[in-house]
């Protein structure tokens, strides 16, 4: 690959960082090819837990939008590159046939809705058509996209998504006056959403998903869980990203505070609630400005709010309640329900053999009948 085309990559690589794609996404250390190729390659984690690494990149860094939040808003003063489709895609067919990716994550800057969705269209028909990428390929949608082009992508793409950026049209208002929430996002999500069931499986399998920007726009995190929600049950959203708010120099939004990492964290274990454990947005536990707790996950603070529940037998409790144990997951639930039918369980050693986190179920549980022994905390 030429000097030149690596430079640039490694500049809408670093771009491309703002767009999250896997809430557990990472940068490549170690076995990174160059320092300058890790600001393009990036490890999400796959189907499995396996980690993937893919090449994460902007086709323009170039954009006509103004999103206050943003470092490549129109009129701000920085370097932008752009690449062909030919050429980002011979890039990647490089990258992948040398074993350093993958997949490939496509973003972009907008430049013309309709000029940049089909720059990005063409660039991954190229990786699929001439070079053969059989792999993972995340496309990202651009407000207002049309319908021609929202179904050619989720039949090129295993993933598809659109960044609503805020839980509201009020909200975004204040962090991308140019954006439209309703017409430009949700309905972009609304016809991909149809796009993908009337292909039946056959397109965009692992579905679309939207990114947060938390805590820019002083949205709280019951609109941003709620607003998940109804993605999740109207549209069959496979996921949502939050994204922790960071001021950018030179941008309007430069002096506001960075969102602390830990409300992030706690977005995702309440959504994690939500699609896995049979919780809905309204049943969290949210103080009095509308937040989760920091102290404390989601899921032991209702299981505080509820003490009339517990403790549960766990020999009798049916799956569902043993979801809303602090310490057991969908797993654990499987394992325990497995376990009785074999025998009783009667203390906390039989619950450590299922890998459950004992010690933290153990005050919300009985276990034959009786309260495990536990050590009490110091505090």
């Amino acid at each position: 690959m030429a000097a030149e085309l690596r430079e640039r990559l490694a500049l809408l690589g670093q771009a491309a960082q703002y767009d999250v794609c896997s809430a557990t996404e990472r940068p490549v250390e170690g076995s990174a090819p160059t320092p300058r190729a890790a600001r393009y390659v990036t490890y999400v984690i796959a189907r499995g837990g396996r980690r993937m690494p893919v090449m994460k990149v902007l086709q323009t860094s170039a954009c006509e939008k103004n999103c206050f939040y943003c470092p490549f808003r129109a009129g701000r003063d920085l370097r932008r590159e752009t690449l062909a489709p030919e050429e980002l895609a011979r890039a990647f067919d490089e990258m992948w046939r040398r074993g350093l990716v993958e997949g490939l994550f496509l973003s972009s800057g907008i430049v013309g809705t309709r000029r940049t969705q089909d720059c990005m269209i063409a660039t991954v028909e190229l990786v699929r058509r001439k070079y053969g990428f059989p792999g993972y390929i995340h496309l990202k949608l651009l407000p207002n996209a049309e319908p021609a082009h929202i179904e050619r992508a989720v039949q090129l793409a295993d993933r598809v998504s659109v960044n609503l950026e805020a839980p509201s049209p009020e909200r975004l208002a204040l962090l991308a006056p140019k954006k439209d929430f309703g017409a430009g996002l949700v309905q972009t999500l609304r016809q991909a959403a149809a796009c993908i069931r009337a292909g039946e499986g056959r397109y965009a399998r692992a579905g679309q998903t939207t990114q947060f920007v938390v805590g820019a726009a002083g949205e709280t995190d019951r609109e941003l869980l709620s607003t998940s929600q109804m993605l999740y049950e109207e549209l069959g959203l496979a996921r949502a990203y939050y994204s922790a708010f960071s001021p950018v120099p030179d941008t309007p939004l430069a002096s506001q505070p960075p969102t602390p990492p830990l409300r992030e964290h706690r977005l995702y274990q309440g959504d994690f609630l939500l699609r896995r454990y049979g919780f809905r947005a309204e049943e969290l536990i949210f103080d009095a400005q509308g937040h989760l707790p920091l102290h404390t996950d989601p899921k032991t603070a209702w299981a505080e709010a509820h003490r009339e529940l517990f403790p549960l037998e766990l020999n009798r409790a049916p799956r569902e309640l043993l979801l809303r144990i602090p310490g057991i997951g969908p797993v654990a639930a499987r394992r325990v329900l497995d376990a009785r039918r074999r025998g009783t369980l009667r203390s906390l050693g039989d619950l450590e053999k299922l890998g459950i986190a004992a010690e933290k179920a153990a005050p919300y549980i009985l276990l034959a009948g009786r309260r495990p022994l536990v050590q009490l905390s110091l505090w």
